[in-house]
Order: C-alpha cells, then sequence, then structure tokens
C-alpha cells in the first residue's frame, strides 16, 4: 500500500467539515481587502499627499515596527495597504496553521484518524490533504484579494504581488503547523507552538524593520512575515523573493515527514510527563485541576506579555520623533499637546494586547470543549462534581487570566516608560490604562462560554467574534463603516486610556453584559448532553 494511500478520500472529508469555515475565512480576507483597497485610494489623491504621508509613517518607529515599512511613498497601493502588508500576511499565516493543526494533530488526539486509518490509508494521508486544504484555502483567498486590488484600481502587477505574498506567507506557516503536529501531542500545543512561532517572526521582522541603517536590518530576512514584504508590491514587485518562501515551505513539509515516519500513532516528540501517583491537595477540587491544565499556558502568555509592555514601553518615546513635521505638529494642537501623540500610541497599542488577552480567554474557555470532546469530563463528573462546578472552574481561570495578562502589559510598559522619561507616576498610569480594558475582554471571553454552553459544535464562534472585533477595529474607519457596526465591538466602549476621560457607566454595563453571558452559558450547560467525539 502507498504512504499517500488514501489522501483523495481524506481532502474530500476535510473540505466537507471545512465547507462553511473556508468559504466563510476566504470571503472575509477579499472583502476586507477590497473595501481597504477602495476606502484609502481616495484619501491619497496626488503623489504630494502619499509623500507626505509615506514618510511620516517611516519616521515612526512604533509605526514601522507594527505594520513595516514603505518602500516607495510615492507608490498609492504602497502606502494605502501598509497595514494589509505584515498584519495580513501574519492573519493569512495562522489561518493556514491553524487549518493544518485541524486536520493533523485535533484528529488524531480526539481518535478520529484512527478510525480511518482502519481503512486503506497511508501514512503520509492526512498530513498531504491537510496541507493540500490550507494551500488551497491560501490560493484562494490571494487570488479573491488580488482581485480585488485590482478592482480598485490598483496595478496588476502590483496586485498579483501582493496576493502572492501573502500565499507566502500562509504557505510557509501551513509547514510550521505541519512540524508542530508531529513534535506536540495535543492539538492545543501545537496550536500554541505555531502561534508562538508567528510572534516571533513578528518580532524579528519589526526589530530588523526599525533597526538603523548601520543597524541589524538583516533581521527582517530571517522572518516569513519580513520575506513577504520584502516582496514589495507595488514597490518594485520584487517576485525573487518568493523563491524564499518556496524553499522554506519545502523544507519544512519534508521535515514534518521525516518526523511523522518516527513516532507512534498519538504520540509526538514533545512527550508528556508522568504524573504523581496521588492527587493530594493540589488536585483536589475542580478549580485545582483547571489550574493544573491552564497553568501552562497561562504562564507562557503572562512572559509574552510581560517581554511586550516592556519593549512597548520602551520605545514610545520614539514617536516623539514625528514632531518634526508641521503637519502633526498642528494635528496635535488640536488634540491637546505634545504628549498626546505618544498616549495614542500606548492607547492603540494597549488595544491589541487587550485583543491578544481576549484570545487567552477563549482559549482557556474552550479547553471545556477539548475535555469533553476526548470523553475525559464524564470521569470527572461521576465523583460527585457538577457540571457548574466543572465549567465554572474553566471560567475563573479564564476570567483571572486575563485580568493577570493585563497587568502583566500594563506593569511592563509603565516601568519602562517611567525609566525613559523619570517619571514614576507612569507605572500606575499604564496600569490603570491596562485594566480598564478588562470588561471588554471578558465580554468575549463570556460569548465563548455562551457558545459552549448552548452547544460545544458552536464553540469556535468565539473565535470569530474575536476576529470580527479586530476587522471592525483595524479597518472599520478605514473602510468608513456605519457607526452601529463599530459599536458591536465592546472594545469601541471602553475609555481611550491613557489620555482620554474615565466613565463609569460603561464599564459597568460590559461587565453585567459578560456576567449574563456566563451565566447564560453555564445554565444551558447544565442542561444539554454532553457527547464525546
Amino acid at each position: 500500500m502507498s504512504a499517500f494511500a488514501g489522501t483523495r478520500p481524506l481532502t474530500r472529508l476535510a473540505l466537507r467539515r471545512d465547507r462553511l469555515m473556508v468559504p466563510a475565512w476566504v470571503l472575509t480576507f477579499v472583502v476586507v481587502a477590497g473595501v481597504s483597497a477602495s476606502a484609502t485610494a481616495g484619501l491619497y489623491p496626488t503623489v504630494a499627499s502619499r509623500v507626505q504621508a509615506g514618510n511620516i509613517l517611516n519616521s515612526a518607529t512604533a509605526m514601522v515596527a507594527m505594520y513595516g515599512r514603505i518602500y516607495d511613498v510615492t507608490s498609492l497601493g504602497a502606502v494605502a495597504l501598509i497595514k494589509l502588508s505584515g498584519f495580513g500576511a501574519a492573519m493569512v499565516a495562522l489561518l493556514a496553521g491553524m487549518l493544518v493543526v485541524r486536520h493533523t494533530r485535533a484528529d488524531e488526539e480526539v481518535g478520529r484518524f484512527e478510525l480511518a486509518a482502519a481503512g486503506v490509508v497511508g501514512r503520509y494521508a492526512a498530513l498531504t490533504s491537510a496541507l493540500v486544504v490550507a494551500g488551497a484555502t491560501v490560493l484562494a483567498l490571494s487570488i479573491g484579494a488580488t482581485l480585488a486590488f485590482a478592482a480598485a484600481g490598483l496595478p496588476w502587477s502590483g496586485s498579483l504581488a501582493f496576493g502572492a505574498s501573502w500565499a507566502g506567507a500562509g504557505l510557509v506557516f501551513a509547514g510550521v503547523a505541519a512540524v508542530t503536529a508531529q513534535m506536540a501531542t495535543t492539538a492545543r500545543a501545537a496550536r500554541g507552538l505555531t502561534a508562538s512561532v508567528l510572534a516571533g517572526a513578528y518580532v524579528v521582522r519589526a526589530v530588523g524593520d526599525t533597526a538603523a541603517a548601520d543597524g541589524p536590518r538583516w533581521l527582517s530576512w530571517l522572518s516569513p512575515i519580513g520575506w513577504s514584504q520584502q516582496v514589495r508590491p507595488y514597490a518594485g514587485d520584487r517576485w525573487w523573493v518568493l523563491a524564499l518562501s518556496l524553499a522554506a515551505t519545502g523544507a519544512l513539509v519534508l521535515g514534518a515527514a521525516a518526523l511523522l515516519a518516527r513516532r507512534d500513532l498519538g504520540g509526538g516528540l514533545l512527550t508528556d510527563r508522568p504524573g504523581p501517583r496521588t492527587a493530594g491537595p493540589l488536585l483536589g477540587s475542580p478549580l485545582a485541576l483547571a489550574w493544573r491544565l491552564q497553568r501552562g499556558a497561562l504562564l507562557g502568555w503572562t512572559t509574552g506579555f510581560v517581554i511586550t509592555g516592556l519593549l512597548l514601553g520602551g520605545i514610545a518615546t520614539s514617536v516623539e520623533g514625528l514632531l518634526d513635521n508641521p503637519l502633526v505638529n498642528r494635528f496635535l494642537s488640536r488634540l491637546g499637546g505634545a504628549g498626546a501623540l505618544t498616549d495614542i500610541f500606548l492607547a492603540t497599542e494597549l488595544g491589541f494586547a487587550a485583543i491578544a488577552a481576549a484570545a487567552f480567554g477563549i482559549s482557556a474557555v474552550l479547553r471545556l470543549h477539548a475535555e469533553e470532546a476526548q470523553g475525559r469530563v464524564d470521569s470527572l463528573l461521576t465523583t460527585g462534581t457538577s457540571r457548574t462546578q466543572w465549567a465554572l472552574a474553566h471560567v475563573l481561570v479564564a476570567l483571572v487570566g486575563t485580568a493577570t495578562l493585563m497587568v502583566a502589559v500594563g506593569l511592563g510598559m509603565g516601568v519602562t516608560y517611567a525609566v525613559q522619561i523619570d517619571d514614576p507616576g507612569q507605572v500606575p498610569r499604564m496600569l490603570a490604562a491596562a485594566l480598564v480594558r478588562l470588561p471588554a475582554v471578558w465580554v468575549l471571553t463570556g460569548l465563548a462560554v455562551a457558545f459552549y454552553g448552548l452547544s460545544r459544535h458552536l464553540a469556535a464562534l468565539g473565535w470569530v467574534a474575536l476576529v470580527g472585533c479586530i476587522v471592525l477595529g483595524e479597518f472599520g474607519p478605514v473602510m468608513d463603516l456605519p457607526t452601529w457596526t463599530w459599536d458591536l465591538s465592546p472594545f469601541t466602549h471602553v475609555p481611550t486610556l491613557p489620555g482620554g476621560e474615565v466613565q463609569a457607566a460603561p464599564l459597568l454595563w460590559l461587565t453585567l453584559v459578560a456576567a449574563g453571558l456566563v451565566t447564560l452559558g453555564l445554565a444551558r450547560l447544565r442542561v444539554r448532553d454532553l457527547l464525546p467525539d
């Protein structure tokens, strides 16, 4: 029997399972790309306006770190689509990685692949079909984005290069996920490893892009996200850079195949350590068990948030370099002075941190889904523990964990910023600015609880809600969406700190909404069936 036998049926099965999710993601990417291109094209009608905007963005270290450099400030496409360049490529990469994990390690973890392997299925069939599905998805959204850019009036050559740059990033991280799926023993760990590699690639790209002319700019060439931006769509269209993405994808896929050939079904190269013989006091309650299951992830996230806060606080003062521009001076005079721009930058970065904290909260809640799908909760419920106690334990870890993350980023940012400007008062100021976003984070966490309580098949909608908030926050103003659509995001209703005014009413309402969603989810969980996969 061929090692690839059964690839076609498994691919058809994967496409059938994803028949709603994949088209929805492709449509989302294409619509956001097209509307963003159409909306921003009118913002820079002349070459002079594009040069001015491009120089402003390139002179801001913080903006370059977030989105990358504009390599041709006279090009409409290069200036208008700067947000979609690095950030968009990262989102495509994340989608591709999650698809590969879903159809490899996740299926193996719940026993679905073992059932399929009882037929005529070769060793490499599942991995190959997952890569085919992820690759087809990436190519479909890249082609759709290319057509959307061209329809918005941007040059065809640059549009093709932009779509190809997205495809390159997506294919590389499909390969990364193929490797992590062989290393980890759970889908959760494989997703975490993939996301960590992606975050590392984004940080390496940011360090390289923000380096001085005589500094380590070569670091950008170590990052697949950096490769995507070095294609330079609408700014020279350097097609040869895509060879790096293709070579890395090939090497990663071959590496994943080699690892797959050397491990047992259900096993991974990163083996789990055996636990103690007796539970003891550390596992004597549902909350203790939930903490034991989640503590590793929370520690990793907290470390990342501390480092992020320290870095952001350290570069905040570089934003003031924009003050050399007369246009920015006039803008700042309307906002209230020279300190306004730094506050806006810090508030923006805390907004991103809050979205990331919400991602942890959703992930922590969805641990309930994994426990149910794998049948482990049945044994727990036979001990006299109620469903509410079991679920509430994980929800508490999610809520407290998100608060811990926001405290970590707020303290980290406050400490380094205080050192930079010699003002200890910035520590409590940044901490308050971070914590004020917690109610919005808890709303998304509560929404995940509500979806899971209604049906475990709806649990993934928590991620959909998070992506919707990202789209509204990042591209809503650019796409000139109606105001009521912005109000759908809970992050719209939190005070813009530092620099804004605190209003208690929105925070109270968001907290009540979060509590209501958690209550709804727990109430529905008590009466619905618990069914393993």
